[in-house]
């Protein structure tokens, strides 16, 4: 009998692994951050709002694992060498790397200047590139294959009317580079995927869930696009990243997870 089948959960394990998670302040870069600790990898983790990101790093060091906090942005080449150098030089190795930082910034398009459209697409496609290129050497040198996971969003997929332009363009762009470095790694043993969510509960989020008619009438209309019948929660993004970020997901690359209740489906 195979291993997998004496033990089928070993293939979702990731401990012992060693995670870079970039923009680890954030909603989501706090919550994968929280899960990998919980699941026995060790982190390096990197923000550029250093009291936030120390917060996270003590809540993952409560669930007795190892972490690395750097206060960097992968906003440049030099950075991005240095938070995967300071991985090895803490662990000896890179395995999984998620990328959660980026940003929006809303407005109609017609009222948006270049600087802040380009702004939006350096936070979110240029700085994933940057890391995911860094990380990618490193795998490429150690030999045994990695786990990169990219943060895309049903905008990727999908317009929206209140002045999405930027940030949609950007996920789009995380879409194609999700699928590009998929077939350009796919034989390394590195795989390239990304988790593309709707709304789901986070501080910026928090006001859609409130019991109050603003709040009704937006989940009101957004819900009537939602099959599942109500709005994201942490832990439906925190399966599809333990999926991703360990071998069960080894023949899968390229691809776009929509954690969006079939959001997108309809």
């Amino acid at each position: 009998m195979s291993d997998f089948l004496q033990n089928p959960l070993s293939l979702f394990s990731v401990r012992g692994k060693v995670a870079i998670v970039t923009g680890a302040s954030g909603a989501f870069g706090a919550l994968a951050s929280e899960v990998l600790a919980g699941a026995g990898a060790k982190l390096v983790l990197a923000a550029g709002k250093a009291d936030a990101l120390g917060a996270v790093a003590d809540r993952c060091r409560a669930r007795d694992t190892e972490v690395e906090a750097l206060n960097i942005r992968p906003s440049s080449e030099s950075a991005c060498d240095a938070l995967v150098a300071a991985a090895v030089t803490r662990f000896g190795r890179v395995d999984i790397l998620v990328v959660a930082s980026g940003k929006n910034d809303v407005a109609k398009a017609v009222d948006m200047s270049p600087a802040r459209f380009l702004d939006v697409m350096d936070a979110n496609v240029t700085q994933s590139w940057l890391i995911a290129r860094a990380t990618a050497r490193q795998m490429l040198a150690q030999g045994t294959g990695g786990k990169i996971v990219l943060m895309s969003s049903a905008r990727g997929l999908l317009g929206h009317p209140a002045g999405y332009t930027a940030y949609c363009a950007s996920k789009s762009a995380i879409d194609g580079m999700t699928k590009a470095l998929g077939c350009e790694l796919g034989d390394s043993g590195i795989t390239v995927n990304a988790i593309a969510p709707t709304v789901f509960r986070s501080d910026l989020t928090a006001w859609m869930y409130e019991d109050n008619d603003r709040a009704r009438e937006v989940r009101k209309g957004f819900l009537s696009r939602v099959p599942k019948g109500r709005l994201g929660e942490p832990q439906d993004l925190a399966g599809p990243l333990l999926f991703l970020a360990s071998a069960a997901s080894d023949f899968y690359t390229g691809h776009i997870l929509y954690a969006d209740g079939g959001y997108t489906a309809g």
